[in-house]
């Protein structure tokens, strides 16, 4: 095993996935350390949604290795295995229960084998509570924790489902274009809690807001037909003249 896979939460090694004769991904290699959160961008195509049902095995690849946590194989592992290992993912659309409130989400999300009517008519225990106060307060909504979900503006319901991701305590967090729709202001207060939850977690943020993504001032991996374009800081690959040809430059 690579020296690389060795020291990664996650680790990506000269992967192909075809469908049809159509190479979607393209000897794809990529490695994140552990508590480090990268940026991935990319044209229409490069890959990116390809790449994420790779590391969730909604896609499985044809050749290549895809390792998690240095050790673990997710080739052989299906999607449920996956997720109860510790990867979780963050739609663009926020999927919550609406008519529940903001608690009430983050406790379903720590119910564990609970159904959810004995979660909701249980008394949550006090380890469960603290718990659930500590993620009002890392979400920004501890003044909305008994107002319903539904009642919450688009970006605080981007804020509770990350709440709840981590209420499951993943080791990895794939986010899905976390500032789309966003008021400037909220897209501002997403960047700091992701970055406020990095280094205990791996966050992996795919992000088309270049703003957003200056703002975060990580690592970024750029994606074009499969494959690592070019890879560096935000200053560096905004002004890389193949990224600003595939993809900045459009």
């Amino acid at each position: 095993m690579s020296d690389l896979a060795r020291n990664s939460m996650l680790y990506l090694d000269d992967v192909n996935v075809a469908f049809d004769g159509f190479k979607a991904i393209n000897g794809l290699s990529l490695t994140l350390s552990k508590g480090e959160m990268r940026a991935i961008i990319g044209p229409i195509g490069a890959g990116i949604t390809t790449m994420r049902y790779i590391i969730t095995f909604k896609t499985r690849p044809d050749t290549g290795d895809v390792i998690f946590n240095e050790t673990v194989d997710l080739t052989r592992h299906d999607e449920a295995d996956i997720a109860r290992m510790g990867i979780g993912r963050k739609f663009q659309k926020p999927t919550v229960f609406e008519t529940h409130t903001v608690a009430d989400n983050l406790l379903l999300s720590l119910a564990g084998k609970r159904s959810v009517l004995e979660t909701l008519l249980a008394r949550p225990e006090s380890r469960e509570a603290v718990r659930i106060d500590e993620l009002l307060q890392i979400i920004r909504l501890a003044d909305r924790r008994n107002d319903l979900a539904a009642d919450l503006s688009h970006g605080q319901k981007q804020w509770l489902e990350i709440g709840m991701l981590l209420a499951q305590d993943p080791k990895v967090l794939l986010v899905d274009e976390p500032a789309a729709g966003m008021t400037d202001a909220e897209t501002m207060q997403t960047a700091e809690l992701l970055e406020e939850i990095a280094g205990d977690h791996t966050v992996m943020v795919v992000e088309h807001d270049m703003d957003f993504i200056k703002h975060l001032g990580v690592k970024v991996t750029v994606l074009h037909e499969g494959s690592v374009l070019a890879e560096g800081s935000f200053e560096q690959v905004s002004t890389d003249a193949r990224v600003i040809e595939t993809y900045l430059g459009r």
